[in-house]
């Protein structure tokens, strides 16, 4: 009996935590992408270059 509400008190303190430390995450996340914003001119500049990376990758690999 006391294994069942020891796995019962793991499970809901995982399912309750998770969540939890996971929008924690992104919370940050996002509060660091407004102090490093970027203007639309240097992000179309980036993704140019991460798309010309994948290519080259590709043609070393043939």
């Amino acid at each position: 009996m006391a294994e069942e509400a020891l796995l019962f008190a793991l499970f809901a303190a995982f399912a309750v935590g998770a969540p939890l430390v996971l929008y924690a995450l992104v919370r940050d996340e996002q509060s660091r992408r407004t102090v490093e914003s970027t203007d639309w001119e240097n992000a179309e500049r980036a993704a140019r270059k991460d798309t010309r990376e994948g290519r080259d990758d590709r043609r070393r690999v043939e």
